[in-house]
This record gives structure tokens, C-alpha cells and sequence, in this order.
């Protein structure tokens, strides 16, 4: 790791980031000039100022994303500010490009109060085809995109619904291999912020709101999900936990399992960790059931390292991280979604469009195995694959 960290600095402090802007038109001469300004670029602002929709014709904003954030939950480094997150925007702006095809911006907020966040947004959304919020913590996570579902444009908070999607799919996938029915599996999430809640609403396919959670009709579900957070399960009724905690508590642990972890895990078919470094041990391991799945999503270290989790046990194992097998990542995900995004001028990303997208990466290994239950972030045309999926069911 540590020739990893100081290759990484040297590349980033070699190049000052990894991103730049370049021009999509040669202006070689002053007619090329008079199109590309004054006074020819009169012309597309008269069309736009009497249909706005053209904007989306006549500019980058038909094609271009803002990748936004406060740096108050960057990777496992918690509340660094904005300007110590501006590296992963930029690396979120890179890989949207690569994988997806779309262009992006990377920008940071020097503020972490919600509503100048959600006014922030709101105003400069005449500017991009769609918003992708990134590392921003939870509670307040929420409340922010829910209150910018209105604004024309998607807006898509990536460490919930990315992490989600790919984390449905790669759990579908290893239910095949262990032999036991995906609806059938009882999974325990340890972390209840973000990620933890998101996972949890799409494995038990609800749709939120706030503090009200309903199932969603003909949406694949598991059986049963405990949430645990540094207090133990969730339940409903539960003191001292807030709204969303709450409403993800009225659905799941459906028989209000009480206690810690290392209680609730006992006889589980799964257990997800997007939590912290060390919060899964072995002897949890060794209470589950037969031929258990263990998704240690916590980056840069995982709740427990896989091959602790293959001597404790565990059947499947899964992380986050590139230098081990059945790799979760975000990146399977989010340069598809906003493909879809910018090729069918989506207003707002679906549950169903999530749903697809889920079910489309799980579909694209033929023949899982222990070690292969998710595609590799450079499977051919990945992102191609999940737009064409959306805009084909879903639009």
C-alpha cells in the first residue's frame, strides 16, 4: 500500500489532477470566431431564451454531468472537507468519461449545511443534463436529494443508489452459487448511513420517503434485512434513532432482533459491511449459516480482510477493493446510469431504472462462480450495456 499511496501522489502532484478541459471546435480564423462568439453566438442564446429546452441541443449541458460534494464522508476518511475531496471528484470525473462516455465537472461546496447545498444545486442546474452527489454523509444525504427530485434534471446520490444497484446484483449472483433462493436470504448491513440504507431499501425493494418506507410492486426482494449502526439492530421503536433509521425499521427485522451484531448475525445467509475497518470478526462469521456470503465493502480497509473470511468460513467473499476477487465498486454503475441519463434526456432516475440496472449487471455473468459474481469494471461496453437496458424497459 504505501508504493500505492505515494505512486498516487506523484501522479496526481506530476499532472495537478487528472482531469482538463478541452475545445470541441478549431477557431483558425475570424469567421471561425464570429461562429464560435460575438456576434454569431447571438444566434443559439435568441433560440434557447425563447425554448430552454435547447440548451440541451446548442450546449455542453446535453452531455455534461456536475459531480458534486461537501467532503463531509470521503472513502473511509470521514469529514475531510472540500478541498481534501476534490481528488476523488476529479478521479469520478475521469471515470464517468472512460467507462460511460459522458463528460463531467468536479465541484466542491465550501459548505455542508443542506439547504445552501440543495439552493446551490437548484441554481446551477440550467448548467448540466444531471447532478451526481458524492460523499456527502448521511443524514443529511437524504434530505438533499429528496429535495432536489423537482428540479428537471436527475439528480442521483451515487454512494446510496450506485452502491445499491451493484450490491443487488453481485448478492443475486452468489444466492445462485450457494444454492439458496435470492427471496429466501435473511442479510444482515452493518453501517447505517448512507450506503447501509440504500442497500437496505433496494434488497427489501421499497421506495422512501423521509421516514415512510412502502414496498414497491414486482421488485425482487430478499427476506429479511437487519440494519445494524453502532447502537446494535434497528427495530422500530428503537430510542435515539433518526427518521430514515426509523422508516427502513418499520419494514425490516421483521422478529425486532435486539443487540449487537455479533447477536443478530447469528444463522444469517449474508452479511454487508459498509461500516469500518475490523467491525466483522471471525467467530461472527463462524455463528452463520451454511455457506454464508460476506460483502466487506469498507475502503481502503473492509470490515474484515477476505482471506480472514475464507478461514472463518465464509463461502463468498466480496470488497471493495481491485486486489482481491468479486470487487464491488460504484464504477460498475454510475457511468451506465448517466449515459442513460444524457442519451434519453431522463428527467429522473426510477427505482425501475435502478432495478434494470441491477438485474442487467448480475445478468452479464453467464456463469457465476466464487470468485466471479460481479463483471470487472473493464467488461466490453459495460455502460453501453446498462443505458441500452434503461432506455429500452424503462423509458
Amino acid at each position: 500500500m504505501t508504493n500505492l499511496n505515494q505512486d498516487s501522489f506523484d501522479l496526481h502532484k506530476q499532472n495537478k489532477g487528472k482531469i482538463q478541459i478541452e475545445s470541441r471546435i478549431s477557431v483558425k480564423n475570424k469567421y471561425d470566431l464570429s461562429l464560435v462568439y460575438t456576434p454569431g453566438v447571438a444566434e443559439p442564446c435568441r433560440r434557447i431564451a425563447k425554448d430552454h429546452s435547447l440548451s440541451f441541443d446548442l450546449t455542453w449541458r446535453g452531455r455534461t454531468v456536475a459531480v458534486i460534494s461537501d467532503g463531509s464522508a470521503v472513502l473511509g476518511l470521514g469529514n475531510i472537507g472540500p478541498d481534501a475531496a476534490l481528488p476523488v471528484m476529479e478521479g469520478k470525473a475521469l471515470l464517468m468519461k472512460q467507462f460511460g462516455g459522458v463528460d463531467s465537472v468536479p465541484i466542491v461546496i465550501n459548505t455542508q449545511d443542506p439547504f445552501e447545498i440543495i439552493h446551490f444545486v437548484k441554481n446551477i442546474a440550467p448548467s448540466f443534463a444531471g447532478i451526481n452527489l458524492e460523499d456527502i454523509s448521511a443524514p443529511r444525504c437524504f434530505q438533499i436529494e429528496e429535495e432536489l427530485q423537482d428540479i428537471g434534471i436527475p439528480v442521483f446520490h451515487d454512494d446510496q443508489h450506485g452502491t445499491a444497484i451493484v450490491v443487488s446484483a453481485a448478492l443475486q449472483n452468489a444466492a445462485k452459487i450457494v444454492g439458496k433462493p435470492y427471496e429466501s436470504l435473511n442479510v444482515v448491513v452493518v453501517g447505517a448511513g448512507a450506503a447501509g440504507l440504500a442497500i437496505s431499501r433496494m434488497l427489501l425493494g421499497l421506495q422512501c420517503l423521509v421516514d415512510t418506507c412502502s414496498m414497491i410492486p414486482g421488485h425482487k426482494r430478499v427476506k429479511n434485512v437487519i440494519v445494524v449502526d453502532r447502537k446494535g439492530a434497528l427495530y422500530s421503536g428503537r430510542e435515539n434513532q433518526n427518521i430514515y433509521k426509523e422508516g427502513i425499521a418499520s419494514i425490516s427485522n421483521i422478529e425486532k432482533r435486539q443487540g449487537t451484531l455479533s447477536k443478530v448475525i447469528v444463522g444469517a445467509d449474508a452479511v454487508i459491511g459498509v461500516s469500518g475497518p475490523d467491525a466483522i470478526s471471525k467467530e461472527m462469521i463462524q455463528s452463520m449459516a451454511q455457506k454464508s456470503i460476506v460483502f466487506a465493502l469498507a475502503n481502503p480497509m473492509p470490515e474484515i480482510m477476505p482471506e480472514d473470511a475464507k478461514s472463518a468460513g465464509a463461502y463468498i467473499v466480496a470488497s471493495g477493493r481491485s486486489d482481491f476477487a468479486n470487487q464491488i465498486n460504484n464504477v460498475l454503475a454510475f457511468p451506465g446510469i448517466f449515459q442513460a441519463v444524457i442519451r434519453g434526456r431522463i428527467n429522473n432516475i426510477t427505482p425501475q431504472m435502478k432495478q434494470i440496472a441491477s438485474q442487467t449487471l448480475a445478468d452479464l455473468v453467464e456463469k457465476p462462480n466464487v470468485e466471479n459474481i460481479i463483471p470487472d469494471p473493464f467488461f466490453p461496453h459495460l455502460a453501453d450495456r446498462i443505458a441500452d437496458a434503461i432506455l429500452k424497459e424503462a423509458i
